[in-house]
Order: C-alpha cells, then sequence, then structure tokens
C-alpha cells in the first residue's frame, strides 16, 4: 500500500512538472528574441569563430540524442581543421587589444554575464536535462556551481595583483607581475555540461586571455547558450570561439603552437597521450595552476 502511494504521488509531481517543462521548452534561450546561432528549424550546431556563429562546411555531423526519448535533439558538425585553424586565428588576433583592456572593464563583463546566467538558469537546466538526462534540479546545480567561477571571476583585480617584496637582501628588491598566456583552450567531458565551461573561459577571458572551447560532443547546447550570452554581456569578437568535434580536433588544440595553455577534464589516458612539456594540461592562465 505504501508503494502504491509513493508511485501515485510520483506521478501527480509529473503531471504537475509537466507543463512547467512545457512553458520552458517554448521560452527563449535568451534575453535577445531568438539564439543569434539558430538558422531556422536546423538542428545543425554552428561553430563561433571571431564572434559570429557560422556553420561548419564539414559534411560530416554527430547526433545528439534525448537520452529519455532518443529524439535527435541536434547535430554536431565535425569542424575541419581550416575553421579549427581559423578559431584559433581569430583568438590570436583579438588577444593584444583585450589584454590591453583595464581589468575592470573585462570586470564589468563578467558581472553581466552572471547576472544574464541567473535570468536564463531554467533554460539552462532544461536544455543539460534534454542533451544529458540529469533532473532539472541536478541540471540547477550544474549551473549554479559554474555560476560560483564566473562570481568569483567578478574580483580578478585583486586576485590578479603582483608582489613586491624590498630589501630580501643586501640591495636586492624583488617584484612578481602576473600577465595572461594568450590564446588557450579547454576541452570539455559530457557529465557537466555548463559547469566544466565555466570552470574554464571566464577565469581565462578575464585574467585577459582568449580562448577557444571545444564542448562534449554528447552535449553542445549549454556551452553554446552560454557562448551567446557571453557575447551579449559585451565579450568582444575574437575573445571566445567555440569549436566542436572528436578526437581530431582535441589533436589538432593540443598540438597546436599558438595555443599557450589547455584546460582538460577527463581520463588521466587521454592526458598522458596529450601531455607536453610546453602544454601543461591543466588549469594555468594566469600562473596559478589547478590540477584536475
Amino acid at each position: 500500500m505504501v508503494l502504491l502511494q509513493l508511485s501515485l504521488q510520483r506521478v501527480r509531481n509529473v503531471r504537475l512538472l509537466s507543463p512547467r517543462i512545457f512553458a520552458l521548452a517554448n521560452s527563449q534561450f535568451s534575453t535577445a528574441a531568438e539564439p543569434s546561432w539558430r538558422h531556422g528549424n536546423s538542428l545543425r550546431v554552428p561553430n563561433l569563430i571571431g564572434g559570429r556563429f557560422v556553420d561548419s562546411e564539414s559534411s560530416d555531423s554527430i547526433d545528439v540524442l534525448n537520452p529519455a526519448t532518443q529524439e535527435v535533439v541536434s547535430q554536431v558538425p565535425l569542424t575541419t581543421n581550416d575553421e579549427f585553424k581559423s578559431a584559433v586565428s581569430a583568438a590570436k588576433q583579438a588577444f593584444p587589444s583585450w589584454r590591453n583592456t583595464p581589468i575592470t572593464a573585462r570586470q564589468r563583463i563578467m558581472f553581466k554575464l552572471q547576472d544574464l546566467i541567473r535570468k536564463n538558469m531554467d533554460k539552462l537546466a532544461l536544455n543539460i536535462t534534454t542533451e544529458q538526462g540529469k533532473t532539472l534540479k541536478d541540471a540547477q546545480g550544474d549551473v549554479f556551481r559554474g555560476l560560483e567561477v564566473v562570481e568569483h571571476a567578478c574580483g580578478m583585480a585583486t586576485l590578479q595583483m603582483g608582489e613586491y617584496v624590498s630589501n630580501v637582501s643586501s640591495g636586492i628588491d624583488t617584484y612578481s607581475i602576473r600577465e595572461p598566456l594568450g590564446v588557450c583552450s579547454g576541452i570539455c567531458p559530457f557529465n557537466f555540461p555548463a559547469m566544466i565551461p565555466l570552470w574554464m573561459f571566464p577565469v581565462a577571458v578575464t585574467c585577459g586571455n582568449t580562448f577557444v572551447l571545444k564542448p562534449s560532443e554528447k552535449d553542445p547546447g549549454a556551452s553554446m547558450i552560454l557562448a551567446e550570452l557571453a557575447v551579449e554581456a559585451g565579450l568582444p569578437n575574437g575573445v571566445l570561439n567555440i569549436v566542436h568535434g572528436t578526437n581530431d580536433i582535441v589533436n589538432a588544440i593540443c598540438d597546436d603552437d599558438d595555443i599557450k595553455a589547455v584546460s582538460f577534464v577527463g581520463s588521466n589516458t587521454v592526458s598522458s597521450l596529450h601531455a607536453r612539456n610546453d602544454l601543461f594540461i591543466s588549469i594555468k592562465f594566469y600562473g596559478v595552476v589547478l590540477n584536475y
């Protein structure tokens, strides 16, 4: 009898939740009328290169499936090498201007971004539930944990301060300066579609770096929504770029000499295969290294 009551209660909860899910599904992805990267009814997910959402010329793609229904949610292109090079080039060209942008101006963009993420929390959570399969509550937690990193980036002005010590030895003073590295990149897994991208690019770009992000090919939607919100918040063209793909793009990221640091979350086997002496697989954007 107790089990029957619990089952009935679950059914009631689902019925109560259904209108909310339907409303979210028909809501806007951002404060704009339509996502700037969505072209009509196309399921194909674009790249973000130089501030523009552009369709890949690749004829190969991967279906993103709703794990609950096996319905095709979107199609992820296998980005071509030329398109990848264009994304890195856009990040490289944007770097000189961005690094010279005052830290207070970069912070203001992060303040705007965290506000937009809060306003779009349910939309991000619904996308994660649709593509990755988390419950809505768990998906909201995914977004919130990433949002905490954006809030942390809002205080970057004091976090990037160097050090000065006078007279450490006779007639010798020491000082340290924190400078951005240049073009950085992030390789994301499938299990936290919003949290892990938000671990990566907000800190990196607030420190003055530019960024090339590769979302998981299994659930890229959250990264695309976050990128749109970042553009809406005022992030200049080329500061954040997104490319899609699988092993080939990962290899290209790790082998590109213009990429100065990589943030990677994944298995030890993969990281050991790609680790190089001059490319530390970690979060290493401003002299601070956090290994995952």
